[in-house]
């Protein structure tokens, strides 16, 4: 029996997608969890995956269709089995129930089905495992990311031969990590060992900055590049809030000593539960508490009055490379603790990366983050994420000489210092209110306990 592949339900209030690229073909064999086509909103482009395996029959949805959620788009099966009827046309296609963009459906032993992550379903693809045999510890015996982890790590310590899903089995091919130097929230901006479950040679953790843009276009000169639906997205989004919000930027410097020595101190322990512990949490949990301190800044104007937010939904920048940049939000990040943010803030840009965050993700935002340090850039400018009221930059983390002073005497040390620049709406703000709230952050930050 064939599986079935249907326009997912990306969000809430989402009904319709678009089919972005197809990236497999008729004829082509697939594999459980395999990539099959890029889904397109005017908020994100997302992958959807094959929850079976075999030859890719018929497609029925073009490249740049929309498509209603709940449509038949393609059907995998065996070569020369029987397709469902729908004539090749969106509008006549088979309807059948909706299900979530990148997410599957695992065999379990016991002939019952559990729901995995797309972060499992692709370690799973790329290390060849059957789930099927792997113990889930989640609800209702769900497979977890740690669950998943546990049996590679007793693969490799020597234990049972490891089952092979679909295809010949051959081992995946090596996954190149790019070299940054940028530490801290950089690490939000590309992949990571953590991500791909291989660890960066040292020789690489030390090379200069060399981001990667295997997506971009080859550029001519003289060419004219075609603009899609996000690049479109973006350069309205900005000329709007440039039109909207009179920007006003102010820059503090920041020393980070008290924050590298806490996470020197429990990057360790916080690998134990699983989690990566990189610069970004701090600086979005004494953003947070700014916020809190600091109302008006986690606001939004509005002709009837500055409308204040009850809770803090924080949005964090991730950069696509040559596809753009997206910021998917962490709602009611003020419930959350360091190791909270830390986990969020992996889980959101893993999938950011991947092209599997659903567009709810990226709305609702009341402030936000962005990094323009991983290209070395020391403070910058940032646009205004409308309708909210500022937004914070992260330069570069550098050790700088800088002159410090113990019990009255001055002298001169290093330390890693970071520039953090606030552009903030002047309809809101003004200059004293907006400093008030980077010098709680700087605050928080220098006295890091």
């Amino acid at each position: 029996m064939g599986t079935q592949v249907i326009m997912p339900q990306l969000g809430e209030s989402v009904v319709e997608g678009k089919v972005s690229r197809w990236l497999k073909q008729i004829g082509e064999p697939v594999k459980l969890y395999e990539p099959l086509l890029e889904v397109e909103t005017d908020k994100v482009t997302t992958e959807v995956t094959a929850a079976g395996e075999g030859t890719l029959l018929k497609l029925y949805a073009n490249e740049g269709d929309v498509v209603k959620a709940g449509t038949l788009i393609a059907f995998i099966g065996a070569a020369g089995e029987s397709t469902p009827a729908g004539g090749g046309a969106v509008a006549h296609g088979e309807r059948v129930e909706a299900v979530e963009v990148a997410t599957v459906v695992a065999k379990r032993d016991n002939g019952s089905s559990a729901r995995i992550s797309p972060v499992v379903a692709r370690i799973a693809s790329e290390h060849s495992v059957n789930l099927a045999l792997v113990h889930g510890t989640g609800e209702g015996g769900r497979v977890t990311k740690k669950d998943i982890q546990a049996y590679l790590e007793k693969i490799e310590q020597g234990g049972p031969p490891r089952p092979q899903v679909g295809g010949s089995g051959a081992a995946p091919a090596e996954v190149p990590l790019e070299a940054w130097e940028q530490p801290g929230l950089g690490e939000l901006f590309r992949p990571t060992e953590e991500v791909f479950g291989k660890t960066a040679p040292a020789s690489a953790r030390s090379a200069p900055i060399a981001p990667v843009a295997a997506s971009a276009p080859a550029a001519i000169p003289g060419e004219v590049l075609p603009l899609n639906s996000m690049r479109k997205a973006i350069a309205d989004h900005m000329v709007m809030s440039k039109r909207t919000s009179p920007h006003v930027t102010t820059v503090f410097e920041v020393d980070l000593s008290k924050v590298v020595a806490h996470r020197n101190k429990h990057k360790a322990a916080f690998e134990h539960d699983g989690v990566k512990l990189t610069f970004t949490p701090y600086f979005a949990r004494a953003t947070i508490a700014a916020l809190k301190k600091y109302p008006l800044v986690n606001s939004s104007w509005s002709e009837s009055g500055i409308v204040l937010h009850r809770t803090v939904n924080l949005g964090i920048a991730v950069s696509l490379g040559a596809d753009g940049l997206i910021v998917p939000v962490i709602k009611n990040a003020d419930s959350l603790n360091l190791l909270g943010l830390a986990r969020t803030v992996s889980d959101l840009a893993d999938r950011a990366r991947r092209k599997q965050l659903k567009p709810d993700e990226v709305q609702g935002g009341t402030f936000t983050i962005t990094n323009h340090g991983t290209s070395g850039s020391l403070f910058a400018t940032p646009v205004i994420n409308q309708p909210q009221c500022g937004i914070l930059g992260v330069g570069l983390i550098q050790k700088r000489v800088v002159v410090v002073t113990h019990n009255d005497v001055d002298a001169i040390a290093i330390r890693p210092m970071v520039y953090l620049g606030l552009t903030f709406d002047h309809r809101i703000l003004d200059g004293n209110s907006a400093d008030n709230f980077v010098a709680a952050i700087k605050q928080l930050l220098e006295a890091w306990t």
